[in-house]
């Protein structure tokens, strides 16, 4: 006995703008719980989306934040394939969302592979120093080493950071749902962040 109604497949299909059958299946398959068919379904719309991450994107948004006070302030490029999709609720959401991500969390990059081999050798090189007085067997201290880096590029790569809105999602998850929902490659061109007396 199914332990859900059609009334929750609706209530899901309005919160996530997904069909109705993904939404049954999503609430088949976590057993009626609306929290885990969300996750279910956010899952399969990153798929959808990551299929489409090789389309060309020729159009987007431009959003500039403002934080309150004037101290901080973002300006971020966001593409898609057509201006219906750019003018659209769910992509304004997420360019302001973005925005407002890259003024709480100051990242250096969009993602990890933006940043210069230099520098990642130069973070290693500083873990390996810190780590030089351990009295733990080399494979250890590199499997340790290889945890800071991971750490380091979820601090600094914009779309590997934990959501401010949801900190159990990554901000690329996120793009990646709305892409799939939008059912266009969705991606995060570039940003800027100023900071009063930087």
């Amino acid at each position: 006995m199914s332990s859900f109604t059609s009334k929750d497949v609706v209530t899901l299909r309005k919160k996530t703008g997904l069909g109705m059958m993904d939404c049954k299946r999503a609430l088949e398959a976590s057993d009626g719980d609306n929290e885990k068919a969300i996750e279910y379904l956010r899952k399969k719309g990153i798929s959808k989306g990551e299929s489409r991450s090789e389309r060309p994107t020729g159009q987007g948004l431009i959003e500039s934040y403002i934080h309150p006070g004037g101290r901080i302030g973002v300006l971020i490029e966001l593409l898609c394939e057509t201006d219906f999709v750019a003018r659209s609720d769910d992509f304004i959401q997420l360019v302001h969302d973005l925005a407002m991500q890259v003024a709480a969390t100051a990242p250096i990059t969009v993602k990890r592979e933006d940043i210069p081999q230099e520098k990642i050798d130069k973070e290693l090189e500083i873990y390996r120093e810190q780590m030089k007085d351990q009295k733990k067997a080399p494979e250890v201290l590199d499997r340790i080493v290889v945890g800071k880096l991971e750490k380091f590029f979820n601090e600094v790569c914009l779309l590997e950071q934990d959501f401010i809105k949801d900190n159990k999602v990554k901000v690329g998850d996120m793009v990646l749902a709305v892409a799939g929902k939008l059912k266009e490659n969705i991606q995060v061109r570039r940003f800027q962040r100023y900071s009063l007396g930087e």
